[in-house]
């Protein structure tokens, strides 16, 4: 198979999703307002609630929801080979992600700005709303941890990728002082933020920083903790001085590296060395039914995506007709990376023999394998140094977990303080506490549910998948509940639950006995909490939806 043929049919298959089926969804199921006031208007505060230029929303979107998850899924996802994932991938996105993402945004529109955990008492009830909070809670402290290990582990891999990772931040708060504070034209910030990003990758191919062994930890153990240091302080800053101007900053240099990598793709004119369905999958690696549709999560559906939409995206969109560029444009650009990763890791290789010497056992392989192959692919194409190409893909990764761990940490800070608002305990509705409170569970499981103080965590990776797409599930169960309160078609918000609910609690079993049989006890509470709570989620809603059917009340 050629990787130009793969590539070609993928991003094709993605405008047209977006030319005609987000249309479609937006006029006719959203049935979008551009009149609307959103709550970026009757809600604006500075801090959260900021009305902002599409563009720039799309940029804080798309970077926050394309982490580092839609590279490492598809990457231990190929072992079944190249067919399974592109297929999924492709259509999931489309037809799954797309609506998901939208619809997400849409409902917490609707709803002043609400996450749509908080949205679930308005939709279905105050039982299925506290349940819904115990799963994207969960959901967010496995996001953040799994991210910090991802990140950690990158920087110890490539330590030329630490100075532009960390140099950034400075880049990305020099925008958002040049944008809000002085009122400069967003073109020249963005061309000279592009500018230092890149020549700090430079520097730091020539500076590579290791980090050593400290405090009985191990090095990568040290950068999981300085990293969510950084991340309690990222999470409370005010939106504009950093988790937006840094998204899109990150947005721009994402689509320069897409292009870059397809470009290297169309010029080298790599052959897929994997094959399409591996009939020789090492021993141990389980049916690719029901485990691809947890292991890809991002860059097919992704429950996190919805939190995103109304956790902190919300709250920045300026029109309601935004929502298909921001929300279904954001579902697409997270498809194209994770068609990337397919490709970097099915094609990066010189034969199927390095490919299977590198595939040897089932969710060992991840971001080195993308940045590795992916590397290989830009050197060889655009003859950029080898060194060079693995830190551009590095440095890519690393941007991208960490904003997503920026808007996960401020979106579990959300969930605490809506407790603390809901059970009306008012030390946990401070900014500084709820921060507190999130950061602390994320290390305790980081450092806690796998081997090697910090740096084992990665066994968070398959339950984590398999809770995000639980959630998306239950997402698109309650945007089916408000579109048929609404009296409008719901078949495009089912018929993707049906199939997701199917598969993710087929998964969730399967986990549950690999945990229990390994002595994983941490991991079996929290998939035993979050079975449970889903089911009971899902039963609420589903009798909200036979009720609605039945004629029940008409919202507004």
């Amino acid at each position: 198979m050629n990787a130009i043929l793969l590539a070609v049919l993928g991003l094709s298959a993605f405008a047209l999703g977006y030319l005609f089926y987000a249309r479609f969804i937006g006029q006719r199921v959203f049935q979008l307002d551009p009149d609307f006031e959103t709550p970026a208007h009757a809600q604006e505060d500075g801090i959260d609630f900021v009305p902002t230029n599409r563009w720039v929303l799309w940029g804080h979107h798309f970077t926050s929801v394309a982490g580092a998850a839609p590279i490492v899924g598809p990457a231990i996802a190929v072992i079944w080979g190249w067919l399974p994932a592109f297929l999924w991938v492709t259509l999931g996105t489309i037809f799954f992600a797309g609506v998901h993402d939208a619809g997400a945004l849409w409902a917490s529109i609707r709803h002043e700005g609400k996450s749509i955990g908080a949205l679930t008492e308005t939709v279905v009830g105050e039982r299925a709303r506290s349940l819904f909070m115990v799963v994207i809670f969960l959901l967010l402290l496995m996001v953040n941890a799994v991210f910090a290990i991802v990140i950690a582990g990158l920087f110890q891999d490539f330590p030329s990728a630490v100075i532009p990772s960390w140099f950034v931040i400075a880049v990305a708060m020099g925008i958002g002082w040049a944008l809000y504070r002085r009122g400069v034209p967003l073109l020249w910030p963005s061309v000279v933020g592009l500018v230092l990003l890149y020549s700090s990758m430079f520097v730091g191919s020539e500076v590579p920083v290791s980090m050593p062994d400290a405090f009985g930890l191990e090095g990568a153990a040290v950068w999981v903790l300085i990293l969510f240091l950084y991340a309690f302080f990222a999470s409370t800053l005010p939106v504009w001085l950093l988790l937006q101007p840094r998204d899109y900053i990150n947005g721009l240099q994402l689509f320069i590296a897409l292009a870059v990598f397809y470009g290297a793709v169309v010029l080298g004119n790599p052959g897929i060395v994997a094959p399409a369905y591996n009939t020789a999958v090492p021993e141990g690696t389980p049916s690719f039914v029901p485990l691809l549709f947890v292991t890809i999560a991002c860059g097919a559906i992704s429950g996190f995506h919805g939190l995103v939409s109304s956790g902190t995206t919300s709250k920045q969109l300026n029109r309601e007709t935004d929502v298909p560029f921001v929300g279904y444009l954001g579902a697409v650009g997270e498809g194209s990376l994770a068609i990337a990763a397919i490709l970097a890791t099915t094609a990066g290789f010189a034969t199927v023999e390095a490919w299977q010497g590198f595939y040897t056992v089932f969710a060992e392989q991840g971001v080195s394998a993308f940045v590795l192959g992916g590397g290989n692919i830009i050197s060889d194409g655009l003859g950029f140094p080898e060194g060079f190409s693995q830190t551009f893909l590095a440095v890519m990764a690393v941007l991208f977990a960490a904003t997503t761990m920026d808007t996960g940490v401020r979106l579990q800070r959300y969930i605490v303080q809506e407790w603390g608002s809901i059970y009306n305990l008012p030390f946990l509705r401070g900014r500084w506490i709820s921060t507190t409170v999130a950061v602390g569970a994320c290390i305790a499981l980081a450092f806690g549910a796998g081997e090697g103080g910090g740096t084992g965590g990665l066994e968070i990776w398959p339950l984590f998948g398999t809770t995000n797409q639980l959630l998306a599930a239950l997402t698109l169960l309650i945007l089916s509940v408000m579109l048929l309160k609404r009296r409008r078609g719901t078949i495009y918000t089912l018929v993707p639950f049906a199939f997701l609910v199917t598969m993710t609690v087929w998964a969730l079993l399967v986990q549950l006995r690999g945990y229990w049989e390994a002595g994983n006890i941490p991991l079996v509470a929290i998939d035993i909490v979050i079975l449970i709570t889903a089911i009971w989620v899902g039963l609420e809603a589903l009798g909200a939806l036979n009720r609605s059917r039945k004629g029940g009340e008409d919202a507004t």
